[in-house]
């Protein structure tokens, strides 16, 4: 059983820096319902001029932007990863994010963490944040 509390996370000063760093973002989970998280976050990181990719398994567009099935069909290069689903899901992400080769940070929302799927993240030299929220982190900048 999964503790709920992050063994492996980046501090403040690390957080500014994936941001200093990351220009597009992947949102697995991605939903096209206004009313939840992963489209308010994925709105606001838009808003402050990130290119968001949305992952979600249905609809053509979200947000005004093209939507894959997986982080594995996207064409472009994706900096980081902000994940928007279940924790035992996250496994999974972060190993299409190891094949990809082109990732550089795994981010997972409030409450969502996988210390073992984390520290592989970290093992191939990615950085990790968990259980925090790329919105309410981006706006303490």
């Amino acid at each position: 059983m999964e503790c709920e509390f992050p063994t492996v996370n980046a501090d403040p000063k690390e957080m500014k820096d994936i941001f200093e760093k990351t220009k597009t973002v992947a949102i697995i989970g991605c939903s096209p319902d206004e009313s939840k998280a992963s489209n308010m976050v994925a709105r606001y990181l838009k808003n402050a001029g990130f290119k968001i990719i949305p992952v979600y398994p249905k609809e053509d567009m979200i947000l005004g932007e093209k939507v894959y099935r997986s982080l594995s069909e996207i064409p472009c290069k994706v900096d980081m990863v902000d994940i928007f689903r279940k924790p035992d899901v996250i496994a999974s992400v972060i190993d299409e994010a190891i094949a990809r080769g082109d990732v550089y940070c795994i981010w997972t929302q409030l409450g969502l963490v996988n210390n073992e799927a984390a520290k592989k993240a970290e093992d191939c030299g990615m950085k990790v944040v968990q259980s925090r929220c790329t919105k309410i982190e981006h706006q303490k900048l």
